[in-house]
């Protein structure tokens, strides 16, 4: 990998009920399999249920105080080319991945098995999720994603013991299997026949017992099936698509951040860690995202990845598509309102983005504020780096040294008043802060003819 150009730094970028058995039979059709995304890291706890009556009554983990708007999908010279019909970092998102605003519905399953019986009540599994997650993404998108779960409020034994699934860390949707994933999601379709009506839902999650397969510390199994279908259909004809797979519990303070993580998969988001760590011995990202690292303490969205879920207004979005000197100002992601992001495109699948970043509601670890300047790459695949930060300190070992859970390095990656940052004729200068707290960032771009694209 060539590293991006700095002047100061280098890129690197237990039941409420008895056991519900799952009924044996066709859950569906079985034309074509679904993709995986690599899987991402489990979870655990916080929050309250909502308990569910019997049939299929759709309830808010937490009662929503009215959307806010002004959000909608990235458009203009700065919205970056999608190349993919699966997850990246293009501005569109394919058909067939769920929406990312607005009133977006779940419903969660919770499944054990007959050698790894659940030993919680379903309400303590589920409550480890919700309202946590809902809450979360009511935070981090300013209130335009309004995340809505629904429990099947009992555990769906399944048929066989957990080994005889083959559920490891890959492992398949494949119709023409019959263990894998299409065979626990075709049991749990089967389980719940006509109750639950999925032509009602945008996702579907799926709790394990923690005690089925090995803790998250030795093996990270969770995983999303996200935009295409899996070839399963439920009884009313609806396909069964964007499913995510939840393994274990997670270690940190906010550990529910799994399926946020995973849900975000089935929002269109690619995983931004770096699939063969070999090649690529530092993480790309860091605590900056938790499409990148979603365990320890929490973290919140790039600005990148909320202007894409359709989070942040026009007004929100500083776009420098042409030559010349640019003073801008931004205002942390964690404070509602305000600029949030600059996008300086070098070509129309490559850019240079800029966001301020410190401690608040979501970040709890951020440790030197300061203006984040990451590089974009839509043509990059899922699990390749699509996104890699500048680090403005290159050679430290960070700020944030003592959690295990926080890859340190990039912790103290933000640029702060007086430093200077260069590529692919771009320059960043950060002028510092203002009495609000806002960031003052001078951008200079230089023509065409004189830039080159240094993302490798």
């Amino acid at each position: 990998m060539r590293p991006l150009v700095i002047l100061v730094a280098a890129a690197t970028v237990g039941a409420l009920t008895a056991p519900l058995p799952a009924r044996a039979g066709d859950a569906g059709s079985a034309a074509g399999a679904g993709r995986t995304a690599p899987a991402a890291r489990p979870a655990a706890t916080d929050g309250t249920t909502a308990g569910l009556s019997a049939g299929d009554t759709s309830v808010a983990a937490r009662p929503a105080a009215g959307l806010r708007g002004g959000g909608r999908p990235p458009g203009g010279p700065c919205a970056l080319r999608t190349v993919s019909p699966h997850v990246s970092e293009g501005a569109r998102t394919p058909r067939g991945y769920a929406r990312s605003s607005g009133v977006v519905r779940a419903v969660t399953f919770l499944i054990d098995f007959p050698d790894a019986p659940a030993r919680i009540t379903p309400h303590k599994r589920y409550a480890e999720f919700f309202p946590a997650v809902a809450d979360y993404y009511r935070v981090s998108s300013y209130g335009r994603l309004d995340y809505r779960s629904t429990p099947w409020p009992r555990w769906i034994r399944m048929s066989r013991p957990y080994r005889s699934y083959g559920i490891t860390r890959g492992a398949t949707f494949d119709p023409n299997r019959d263990d894998g994933y299409y065979a626990i999601t075709k049991e749990i379709v089967a389980a719940v026949g006509g109750r639950v009506d999925f032509r009602r839902y945008d996702l579907i999650n799926v709790l394990a017992a923690p005690n089925a397969g090995p803790p998250a510390v030795q093996d990270v199994r969770s995983v999303t099936f996200a935009g295409a279908a899996t070839g399963l259909t439920s009884r009313n004809g609806a396909p069964i698509r964007n499913v995510s797979f939840i393994w274990s519990r997670q270690t940190g303070d906010s550990p529910y951040r799994v399926l946020n993580h995973e849900n975000a998969h089935s929002f269109g988001l690619p995983d931004l860690y770096r699939g063969d760590q070999n090649r690529m011995p530092r993480t790309p990202v860091g605590h900056w995202d938790p499409m990148d690292e979603d365990w320890g303490p929490s973290n919140d969205f790039l600005a990148w990845h909320k202007w894409k879920l359709g989070w942040l207004a026009p007004s929100q979005v500083h776009c420098v598509s042409r030559p010349g000197r640019r003073l801008l100002t931004l205002s942390p992601t964690s404070v509602p309102g305000g600029p949030k992001l600059a996008v300086i495109p070098l070509s129309t699948t490559r850019a240079i983005t800029l966001e301020a970043r410190a401690p608040g509601r979501l970040d709890h670890a951020v440790c030197r504020p300061g203006v984040l300047v990451t590089t974009v790459a839509s043509d990059v695949p899922s699990g390749a780096a699509p996104v890699r930060a500048s680090d403005a300190t290159p050679g430290s070992r960070g700020c944030l040294t003592t959690d295990p859970n926080v890859s340190p390095a990039l912790t103290d990656a933000p640029y702060r008043a007086g430093q200077r940052c260069t590529a692919a004729g771009v320059t960043v200068d950060v002028l510092g802060q203002d009495r609000a707290g806002n960031w003052r960032v001078l951008v200079t771009r230089r023509p065409p003819a004189d830039r080159a694209d240094d993302y490798a």
